[in-house]
């Protein structure tokens, strides 16, 4: 089970009460107030770690507790603190406060934590009411209560490339081929119901992360299809990979194929159509691939290259092309492409994709 967004109530723990008490000795007449403060009631801590790849986790559960704090004792004896609770979320996780809707935090790193309910404090013990008038007190305070709220949980995956088209333009297909992720594949649409990653390793010293999202279609910022359930997962790529086939089945026009999708991305969000792309067009082995993809070559104005996500032809080529690319970006970070000069994109032609492999 995928689960990329959920709500959970969190609650720091109640302060311990404070303590009345006297100091009782032989020998020590009229000792005076010796009662302890209570204990810090425990904190609700979020914190991003290694190793969890979404929130499914927190779907068994949705409210979380911190222990309270001890009451106060005699002879100035504080109460133990409360324990605190640790939420563990993927990197990338977006704390929101549900009530009011904005950002607590963004948890962009491994480790980057925040208190998302404080527990309460603890009460004084009648020590701290002594006075030069009043020097037996029998008063102390009661803990505080904690902190509680409701707040919402959104990941957002951490990647580098992002893979977009329509679905079975063969997206699962090369993360598979240039990954160990195993994602599902068949030959009908929407194969792919959730995002996967996965890492892809040059050599020693290149690599990165490379996106799966789940196929768009015409009208999915009305809710068509998956709508834009899962693009938020590309939003924080420096790089998109768009798949087009160059045969579609429906018989539909390669260019416009690109361009419907292209217009989604506007749709969702400008900043996300003009991330720079490589568009790559698949199913290179049907008849009349070639004379489809001298169309789209002219529709684009933009070189082109040959890859084959089944034989392995010109990946090889295309990952570098990636990395180049990400070195670039990497450079200069502030450098972003035009979303309304799309031919400045590079362009890969694919090749050999099957009908029965291709998502």
């Amino acid at each position: 089970m995928f689960v990329d967004r959920v709500a959970i109530f969190v609650k720091g723990g109640d302060g311990g009460n404070g303590c009345v008490s006297f100091r009782r000795e032989k020998y020590v007449p009229r000792g005076g107030p010796n009662g302890g403060d209570g204990g810090k009631g425990g904190d609700i801590v979020i914190r991003a770690v290694e190793g969890l790849t979404n929130l499914a986790h927190m779907s068994y559960q949705r409210h979380w507790k911190a222990d309270r704090g001890g009451h106060g004792l005699g002879s100035d004896k504080y109460g133990r603190g409360g324990r605190d609770v640790v939420i563990e979320v993927p990197v990338g996780t977006i704390v929101r406060d549900e009530a009011r809707g904005f950002v607590l935090r963004d948890l962009k790193h491994v480790g980057d934590s925040m208190i998302v309910a404080h527990g309460g404090r603890g009460g004084h013990g009648n020590t701290h009411f002594k006075s030069s008038t009043n020097r037996a007190p029998h008063t102390a305070e009661e803990g505080l209560p904690g902190e509680e709220r409701s707040i919402a949980l959104e990941l957002k995956m951490i990647a580098d490339v992002g893979l977009i088209g329509l679905p079975n333009a063969g997206k699962s297909t090369l993360l598979s081929r240039v990954t160990r992720a195993r994602p599902e594949i068949a030959d009908y649409p929407f194969t792919t119901k959730y995002p996967n990653l996965g890492v892809v390793q040059l050599d020693r010293d290149q690599s990165f992360v490379l996106a799966d999202i789940p196929g768009l279609i015409e009208g999915a910022h009305l809710g068509n299809g998956l709508g834009h359930e899962f693009l938020r997962h590309v939003e924080r790529t420096r790089l998109l990979v768009h798949l087009v086939e160059a045969m579609p089945v429906d018989e539909s026009d390669p260019y416009h194929n690109y361009t419907t999708i292209r217009d989604e991305l506007s749709q969702y969000r400008a900043t996300l159509s003009a991330l720079p792309e490589i568009v790559v067009l698949t199913k290179m082995d049907l008849t009349g691939a070639e004379e489809s993809r001298a169309r789209f070559e002219a529709s684009l104005g933009a070189r082109v290259f040959a890859i084959s996500a089944v034989t392995g032809a010109g990946v090889a080529e295309l990952t570098r092309t990636i990395i180049e690319r990400l070195k670039t970006l990497r450079a200069e970070p502030e450098v972003v492409a035009e979303a309304s000069l799309p031919r400045s994109a590079t362009v890969v032609v694919g090749e050999a994709v099957s009908e029965e492999s291709a998502t």
